[in-house]
This record gives C-alpha cells, sequence and structure tokens, in this order.
C-alpha cells in the first residue's frame, strides 16, 4: 500500500507521509516508440471494438432521437433520472450519458448498456491519452506509478470490454462476472491514483488530467449494472443471485469433490515428477527451461487450454516474473514448500510503487500455483515489500508459503481462493481488493519493528457497489516464536480499513493468543467506523473471545448462520461456477 507506512510508532493514515518525489528531466524514458504505438494501437483498436458492439443498442435508441430531424434534448429522460439516482455520481451520471448519442430516450435496460459502453470510451480514449507522454523522461520513482497505471489502464479497457459484450442482448455470462469485472476496473484507477498519492510534478498533473472522473464513471456504471440486475444488499452483505447454480449434494471423492473432473482430480493427486508438464524449469538444464520468465514466454496467448509449467526445487530470483493477462489458464507445479522458491528482494526504497515490488505477479485469468514458496526478503525496516501479487480472475494458490513482512501478499482484484497456504507477515501482510476467501490455511503474524502495531489485513473496498471483500474461513491465526516472546510489546490485530467500505470476515477460525482482545485497530480516528463491515463468526482459541471487541457501527459478531455462509466459497467467490475445474479441494459452505 502506498500511504506512507514507514515504520512510524502505529499504522498511520492515508496522506500521512511527507514524501515527495519529482520528475527528473535528466533520466531518460524506459518505455520504448514500440510500446507506445501497441499502446495507442490497442486503444484505438478496443475503442472500436466497443462501438461495434453496441450498434444493435445504439441503432434503436439513436433512431427515437434523430428520425424526426430534431436535436437531442439535454434534459434527462424519466430513465436516465432513474439510472442515476442509484449512482453516487449523479450529475456526472446524467452529463456523461446525454453526451452519448442515443441515451436521452434509451429505456432502463438499453442504459445498462450504454453507460457500459460510454465508460469503455472514456477508458479507452485515457490510454490513449497517457501513453502519449511515455517518451517524457521521468524519476525513476514517478516512471513505476506510471507505468503501474498504463498496465491498470490497459487491463480495465479489457474488462470493459468483455462487461460490454457480457450486458449486450444475447451476451450471455453471468450477473456475477460482471460485478467482478466492472469492480475490478476501479480497484485498478484506485491503484493508479495510489502511486501517484505522494508525488508531484508535471507527470502526476498530465496524468490526474488525463484520467479525470474515470474512478466515478466507473463507479455509476458499477451502481447502474447493479440496481438493474436486483443486486440486493444485506447489511454489506452480497445476496447470491437467484440464477446462479448451487452446489449440491455431492458425494466426496476422497479430498476432492466428486463433481471435479477425472482429469483435474488425477492431476491434483499426481506427484509433479508425474506430471506431463508443457514447461520443466531447472537451473541444472536438465528440464525445457532454465527460468521462469524464459517458461512464461513459451506459454500460449488467450489459452482456453490448461498450460503447466513445473518448477524444480530450487530457489529462483529473477528480475521480472510476472503472468500477464493475455497468458490465461497457467499452472505452476513446484515440489512443495520450501523446496521451490521463488525470491526477490524488491521493496519501495528502490524508489519504486508497492505495486512494482511484488517478487511474482499473475494477472491473465485462471491462474494456479501448487507447493510454492513466494517470498520477499527485503525485511521490515524496507516497509512495503510485496511477495506474490495476484489480480487475475478465479486464481487459486494451493499448498504455497507467502512469506514477507508489511504487505506481503497483494490479493488485488477479481476472485481468487487460498487453500492450505502459510501467509507470514507484519503489517498488513493480506491487503488488496479481490472477492477472496482463504481456506484451512495458517496465517503467522511475525515480530515487527521497534513500537510497530501488526495487522494481519487491509482490505480497500471503497465502493459500496463492489462484490470484494477478505473471508478467512477455517483458518489458523498464529504468532511465530519471535513475536510470541514478545507479543505484550507488539500487538497484533485482526484488520484495519485501508479504505471506505472495508470489509473483512473471520468465520471459524483459531486465533492465537497474540490477538489483542479489541480485535481490530482504527486506521486514522474515526474513518470508514460506520461504513465498514468486520465480522466474525464462530472463532475460538485464546484470542477468539469477543467480549472486549471494538464497538464500531460497521463491526458485528455474526449470529446467523445464514449471514455467515455469505462468505463462504460457494456464495463469496461462486465456487460452484469455476473451482471445481482447477482439481483443488474446498468446503463449499460452513465447517460442520
Amino acid at each position: 500500500m502506498e500511504y506512507g507506512r514507514l515504520g512510524a510508532p502505529e499504522p498511520t493514515s492515508a496522506g500521512s507521509s511527507s514524501r515527495s518525489l519529482t520528475p527528473d528531466p535528466t533520466r531518460a524514458p524506459k518505455k520504448s516508440s514500440l510500446n507506445l504505438l501497441l499502446a495507442l494501437a490497442l486503444a484505438a483498436a478496443l475503442i472500436a471494438a466497443s462501438a461495434v458492439s453496441a450498434a444493435l443498442v445504439i441503432d434503436v435508441v439513436r433512431s427515437r432521437d434523430y428520425d424526426s430531424g430534431a436535436a437531442s434534448p439535454r434534459r434527462p429522460s424519466k430513465a436516465v433520472s432513474q439510472a442515476c439516482g442509484n449512482t453516487r455520481y449523479p450529475n456526472l451520471c446524467v452529463h456523461s450519458l446525454l453526451d452519448f448519442p442515443g441515451a436521452a430516450t434509451a429505456s432502463g435496460k438499453d442504459l445498462v448498456h450504454i453507460s457500459v459502453n460510454m465508460t469503455l470510451r472514456k477508458f479507452g480514449r485515457a490510454l490513449y491519452s497517457a501513453a502519449e507522454i511515455s517518451n517524457l523522461k521521468m524519476d525513476p520513482r514517478v516512471r513505476s506509478a506510471y507505468d503501474d497505471c498504463l498496465e491498470l489502464l490497459d487491463d480495465s479497457v479489457n474488462l470493459l470490454s468483455r462487461s460490454l459484450t457480457t450486458v449486450a442482448p444475447g451476451g450471455g455470462g453471468s450477473t456475477q462476472d460482471v460485478l467482478t469485472w466492472l469492480s475490478a476496473s476501479l480497484t485498478n484507477q484506485d491503484t493508479c491514483a495510489d502511486g501517484f498519492s505522494e508525488l508531484s510534478g508535471y507527470v502526476k498533473n498530465q496524468m490526474t488530467d488525463r484520467l479525470k472522473d474515470l474512478s466515478e464513471l466507473v463507479s455509476n456504471c458499477l451502481a447502474i449494472y447493479s440496481a438493474d440486475a436486483g443486486d440486493e444488499d444485506f447489511s454489506g452483505i452480497p445476496i447470491q443471485n437467484k440464477r446462479r447454480r448451487l452446489l449440491g449434494n455431492a458425494k466426496p471423492h476422497r479430498h476432492f469433490p466428486a463433481w471435479l473432473s477425472r482429469r483435474d482430480r488425477k492431476l491434483l493427486d499426481l506427484p509433479p515428477a508425474a506430471i506431463n508438464a508443457d514447461a520443466v524449469v531447472s537451473h541444472d538444464g536438465n528440464g525445457t527451461c532454465k527460468t521462469i520468465a524464459e517458461a512464461i514466454k513459451k506459454a500460449p496467448e488467450h489459452s482456453n487450454r490448461r498450460f503447466i509449467i513445473y518448477v524444480r526445487a530450487g530457489k529462483y530470483e529473477e528480475p521480472i516474473l510476472k503472468v500477464g493477462r493475455k497468458k490465461t489458464n497457467l499452472m505452476f507445479i513446484g515440489d512443495g514448500k520450501g523446496k521451490t522458491v521463488i525470491s526477490g528482494g524488491k521493496s519501495i526504497q528502490d524508489n519504486m510503487t508497492t505495486f512494482h515490488t511484488a517478487t511474482f505477479a499473475a494477472t491473465g485469468a485462471g491462474f494456479i500455483a501448487r507447493d510454492i514458496t513466494f517470498e520477499n526478503w527485503a525485511g521490515p525496516s524496507k516497509h512495503q515489500a510485496v511477495a506474490l501479487r495476484v489480480g487475475a480472475d478465479h486464481a487459486v494458490i494451493y499448498r504455497c508459503n507467502v512469506i514477507g513482512y508489511q504487505d506481503t501478499l497483494y490479493a488485488h482484484s477479481q476472485r481468487q481462493f487460498y487453500r492450505e497456504c502459510d501467509i507470514y507477515g507484519t503489517v498488513d501482510f493480506i491487503f488488496g481488493n479481490a472477492a477472496v476467501v482463504f481456506q484451512n490455511c495458517s496465517i503467522h503474524a511475525r515480530k515487527p519493528m521497534p513500537f510497530q502495531k501488526n495487522t494481519i489485513t487491509a482490505q480497500n473496498r471503497k465502493d459500496p457497489n463492489q462484490n470484494t471483500g477478505i473471508s478467512i474461513h477455517a483458518c489458523r491465526i498464529v504468532a511465530e516464536p519471535d513475536l510470541a516472546a514478545a507479543k505484550g510489546a507488539y500487538p497484533t490485530y485482526l484488520g484495519r480499513p485501508w479504505k471506505l467500505y472495508s470489509r473483512t470476515v473471520l468465520l471459524q477460525s483459531y486465533l492465537g493468543d497474540h490477538i489483542h482482545p479489541r480485535g481490530w485497530l482504527e486506521w486514522n480516528a474515526t474513518f470508514a467506523l460506520d461504513t465498514l463491515y468486520y465480522g466474525e463468526y464462530m472463532s475460538y482459541g485464546p484470542g477468539g473471545a469477543i467480549g472486549q471487541r471494538v464497538t464500531w457501527p460497521g463491526y458485528r459478531v455474526i449470529t446467523a448462520v445464514e449471514e455467515a455462509n455469505k462468505f463462504t466459497v460457494a456464495q463469496f467467490i461462486y465456487g460452484s461456477s469455476w473451482l471445481p475445474s482447477t482439481g483443488v479441494a474446498f468446503s463449499a459452505g460452513l465447517s460442520t
């Protein structure tokens, strides 16, 4: 996270740091002109694609406006007023829709499609505009924030394009798919802004101007779609879409549900060496690749077939390890925790954003990692230093170690599932805005720097319509020996609210005695205390006592099974539609 958490006596609020980095005109740009042209071409192509996909709806509503030869009225129609009345930025909503051909006389259903199309066009133009300044000379920290924004804008254009196709007549797909993609688009823009939050200068001013209103536009789009889809909210909890197929009463098969395919069940049962991998990484040259980066490069783009990369035992430290969004359905298999180790030591002290510090990053949909350790060895004095960042939809992390100190695991966006993992850290060491479930994991608090407080989670849900949050189910939250010996001097909290609608729950988990009796920590004074959603359900252990918990309006002790169930795999990340195909064992509902 970017917000100045540099070892102060306790975690501090957004904007509290006095750091200020400005562009350095003596530095050469890192972006090539070829990359610039590719970005511009991509933006133009996607804008054109959005226009084609929207043609049917636009032609229908445009005929209502222009058949008579009259100019489009500027006064909003009843449908526009109603749609915009559901948004957080109604004035911007009305003006932006009325600027779009056909919106003035569109029906409420048409406005859903038009709002997505209009938002996509705005993002496409913003990407095009932002890419124009790529060749400016920038300080490394500014370049890092700028590069983040280009990557995130590119990803958002893709997500909005998929959303547009889905909401079009006959587009197929599910309500939760669109909510996930729109939520991720908003998170992307928020992350872009965070990267520049403590900077100043020409590049920041240019980016602020070129990206103006994007967060508000996608927020409005999300609100309009949520209202039309009937996505109700039960005290901040996403109600399951009734059209979604529920998990049945399938009989278990050994460790995996019976409805898993035979191939995937076999794949998860086999030892790594017996799997017919598409690429084998080995330092000694006995595989098909010597580096992980080489194996990723060999993987096809936009693949619907599972591409398996087996990484043999060893320690791998490579400058850039990222599964980009075009590399879909990649599965990484190691030889086990502590045996196959992907290691790095980047931190914000290296003059880069938190987003850039990840030892390993994955944004390609369908990403799976099994039996691997991801670590960032930068240490607590280096502050934000990410070991693993995941922004891939339908991602599964199974039997992995994720080791760091501050900001260890960045569950950035979209739908994610972690099973039987060990996660180590100090300050905000599980953070981000994915819809994520941790199940049967062990979460290890480590000894932080002097005068610091440990916070396990920092969830950054920014908008009430985002279907995101952190769910920790049937896990163990324990102290490492160095912390256990001094737990009185270093209190540990379950989480603190990074953004206004922060949402985190603990279900049926063991909490060690290092957990402070209050349970949760303020971010800054009263910020978000009445808008967050923090809940605990049937947790146990010496740290699980709820008698002295915080009394914030947004905190609740969950007593209803129905409410707790909303945060299980089956309902929160909609496991019936995608987890079975991964072959990873999971519990769909609450433990019995």
